[in-house]
């Protein structure tokens, strides 16, 4: 729910929910039973053609193995073998859990070229309608602003609406590494904005959360993830009270956790539906996740803290103007997200929001659910502001150590 800044009315959000219900007895029951024609992309053909290929007269592992096993695959290779790979199929090696960081951020780049290249070609095809142009241009506007010469794409997938996620900092001498988890209307084209709204997208809210990491603590060495690499809803629609995307997107995000280089220690900053997806992914998070915190949350799917089935601290917050606060928390056959976090007897680490303005405010400087979020990355939990006048948000808490 990352794009909405006013609220729906108490009554809308009731009716899409009773709207839900109907659609998910008509799905389980057999009634509907529409299709959709799957369209090869780009890159499901590059994973053909890699499943097919060798190198050094051995077969290519298959590109969905585990981590560690694609992590030992690349570092029996030559260094001009990785590269050759990479280059040769840069839609597979970039979106590749377990290959080299670096040789991610390559294979995105030779990516994004061609698919600048494309859409290019396509704006001034004759053929789309006006829309279709517009659309054209927008990814083209994207896809080069991708490209600027600095910046770390650790994943891309340009088919459909678009996968994205990026890097700021250094990945692999990391300490800490934060992960940005955003909400609906997460794509490609929604991935940054300029100007006022800049914060409130998931580059500028990881650009954000970066710089206030460095202030909190400039001696740790950070890394914040711009996590746009799953598919999420498209607006308020049904996919928002249901729970099938974040599950798909919480797999993913367990994929990527797994794959981290080195030992840094990982927190999760999750907001609005991405809460739910975190939530999903909580009882399988890798043991280096230290801390889930999530901002303007319509519920994690579970009853409490203790049913997220994690090691993780979970800390919640939110804004006074949130329109977050008018959905009903409730689960009904799989429609709604379940207990808020932020009622205390969730039992998550309340902090302290304020300053955000509204749904899409948590990762604007100067506030008090930025600088919390700071804290909470580079582990300087003695900062952190609780939500009430007592402490408790930070009980039993030490230094750096998780508790």
């Amino acid at each position: 729910m990352t794009s909405f800044d006013s609220s729906p009315t108490l009554t809308a959000w009731r009716a899409l929910l009773a709207v839900a219900v109907v659609f998910v007895m008509l799905a389980t029951t057999g009634w509907t039973a529409v299709r959709h024609q799957h369209t090869a992309t780009p890159r499901d053909i590059a994973l053909a053609s890699w499943a097919k290929d060798r190198i050094g007269g051995h077969a290519l592992p298959d590109a969905g193995a585990p981590a560690d096993r694609l992590a030992r695959f690349f570092a029996s290779l030559t260094a001009g073998q990785r590269v050759a790979l990479t280059d040769k199929y840069p839609l597979v090696v970039g979106n590749m859990n377990g290959a080299p960081v670096t040789l991610r951020y390559r294979a995105n780049r030779r990516a994004l070229v061609a698919a600048e290249a494309e859409e290019r070609q396509r704006t001034g095809d004759t053929r789309l309608s006006f829309d279709g142009r517009h659309q054209a241009l927008l990814r083209l506007e994207r896809f080069r602003s991708l490209l600027a010469k600095d910046r770390q794409i650790l994943s891309f997938d340009p088919s459909g609406r678009g996968h994205v996620a990026e890097v700021l900092g250094d990945l692999d001498r990391a300490e800490r590494v934060s992960v940005v988890v955003p909400g609906v209307d997460t794509n490609l084209l929604t991935l940054e904005r300029t100007g006022r709204k800049e914060n409130a997208a998931p580059v500028g809210m990881a650009r954000s959360l970066y710089g206030a990491e460095r202030s909190a603590r400039p001696d740790t060495r950070t890394a914040v993830i711009a996590w746009a690499d799953y598919t999420a809803p498209a607006g308020l629609g049904v996919d928002a009270a249901l729970g099938g995307l974040a599950a798909a997107g919480a797999v993913r995000l367990n994929g990527l956790l797994d794959a981290l280089p080195g030992t840094s220690t990982v927190s999760l900053f999750c907001h609005s539906y991405g809460s739910v997806l975190c939530g999903l992914a909580a009882r399988d998070l890798p043991g280096r996740v230290s801390d889930i915190a999530v901002a303007g949350s319509p519920g994690m799917r579970a009853d409490n803290a203790a049913g997220l089935r994690t090691g993780a601290r979970v800390w919640a917050m939110r804004d006074a103007d949130d329109w977050i606060a008018d959905v009903p928390n409730i689960e009904v056959g799989g429609v709604g997200h379940g207990a808020d976090p932020v009622d205390p007897e969730f039992g998550a680490r309340l902090v302290s929001a304020q300053g955000a303005i509204g749904h899409s405010g948590y990762f604007e400087p100067g506030t008090e659910s930025l600088s919390n979020f700071a804290a909470i990355g580079v582990g300087a939990y003695d900062s952190v502001s609780c939500a009430s006048a007592e402490e408790a948000c930070r009980n039993e808490i030490s230094g750096g150590v998780r508790a």
